[in-house]
């Protein structure tokens, strides 16, 4: 069983949260919670992209400079960006300049508009490679998943960067593809509801 801190308000948490009380909210309204929603999930993809190697901490101290930079991570509009925008985001001190990454996203928004062409929506592709339970142990006890490298291959595959099954199976924890709060989590139960409750974006994509 993974282990519980417990928040100044006297409500148990996933271990993590006591690393920071800024991790509270995040915690509670975000991580964990089914998302079906292009630009949001698009957003997280690139952020867990950038993340690789630092910490979350990092990243959501910097997450509105990371909005500003990347036009709200609206994925058509990235798609567009050119040498000049690449400049422009190397120069930025709010984000992570890392040349690398930062044409990872590029890269990514174009890959993910001819993904929607085939699919519809970026969310029926996501939510076309959600765990089965019989491939998930206890929770918070992996750190990557069957499906999870699946899907980063398949990624790999139509060009995208920086996506490697660790950073897929991360970005699965907190887009809510898997209830990964642990057992005892006051959330925990609220996301198994919604999760129970969520109608999957259609998938056109055969897996197999």
């Amino acid at each position: 069983m993974a282990q519980l801190t417990t928040g100044p308000d006297g409500r148990q948490r996933c271990h993590w949260v006591h690393q920071t009380t800024d991790f509270i909210p995040y915690h509670d309204e975000e991580w964990g919670w089914p998302v079906t929603d292009d630009r949001h999930l698009f957003e997280k993809l690139c952020l867990e992209s950038f993340q690789s190697g630092l910490s979350w901490r990092t990243i959501l101290a910097k997450r509105e400079n990371f909005r500003s930079a990347f036009e709200n991570f609206d994925l058509h509009k990235v798609a567009k960006f050119t040498d000049a925008d690449r400049t422009r985001l190397l120069n930025d001190a709010g984000i992570i300049r890392h040349k690398g990454k930062i044409d990872a996203v590029i890269n990514n928004a174009a890959r993910a508009e001819k993904l929607i062409v085939e699919t519809g929506t970026l969310a029926a592709y996501v939510w076309s490679w959600e765990p089965s339970e019989d491939e998930l142990g206890a929770p918070q006890s992996m750190t990557t998943s069957p499906s999870a490298i699946a899907m980063a291959k398949d990624l790999k595959k139509r060009g995208w960067k920086f996506v490697g099954p660790t950073t897929v199976f991360a970005f699965m924890q907190s887009m809510g593809l898997l209830n990964d709060h642990a057992e005892g989590c006051h959330i925990r139960d609220a996301v198994t509801r919604t999760r129970a409750a969520l109608k999957r974006p259609q998938a056109a994509l055969d897996n197999t």
